[in-house]
């Protein structure tokens, strides 16, 4: 077996990058990121890609400076799935916190389906602490393209940084 090595890097996600990242999720929701792209241009949240050399985003998510005071909240994370498992979403998750302590704030939170065990867990490794639990819903895309709200319930989990 041989190891691939990935080189990565992160920057500011771009409307240019929506058009390779359908593996994030359906048209409705990247439509959706395209309007949160607008938001990060005037401050209120960061948008980050984790980029191979090609420069091609393998991995998104966001932190919002305006859900709590004082808090950046770390929402719609994902890793191509392809490459799961492979450290993408821990480099994502720390690039989100230097981040939030690049704007002076020393508390990260997220919400996480009761459902998504594998990233419960990777949160927990990551000194993720569950404080909570509260429903949640968005509106989802279906294969014939119909919208339909989804509902689930989440955790709520909070890391103080250092």
């Amino acid at each position: 077996m041989t190891d691939v090595v990935l080189r990565l890097s992160v920057r500011d996600l771009a409307r240019a990058d929506l058009a390779t990242c359908g593996w994030a999720g359906s048209d409705h929701h990247l439509a959706g990121v395209a309007r949160q792209l607008e938001r990060a241009r005037i401050g209120e949240v960061d948008y980050l890609a984790v980029c191979t050399e090609s420069d091609v985003p393998v991995a998104k998510g966001g932190v919002d400076y305006q859900v709590k005071e004082g808090v950046g909240t770390l929402w719609q994370l994902a890793v191509h799935p392809a490459l799961q498992s492979c450290g993408i979403g821990t480099f994502l998750v720390e690039a989100a916190e230097l981040r939030i302590r690049n704007r002076g704030l020393r508390r990260a939170e997220l919400a996480v389906e009761e459902s998504n065990p594998r990233a419960r867990a990777l949160y927990r490794r990551l000194g993720y602490a569950e404080y909570d639990r509260q429903p949640d819903s968005w509106d989802e895309q279906a294969p014939d393209g119909s919208v339909r709200r989804y509902e689930t319930m989440c955790v709520l989990m909070a890391k103080e940084l250092p």
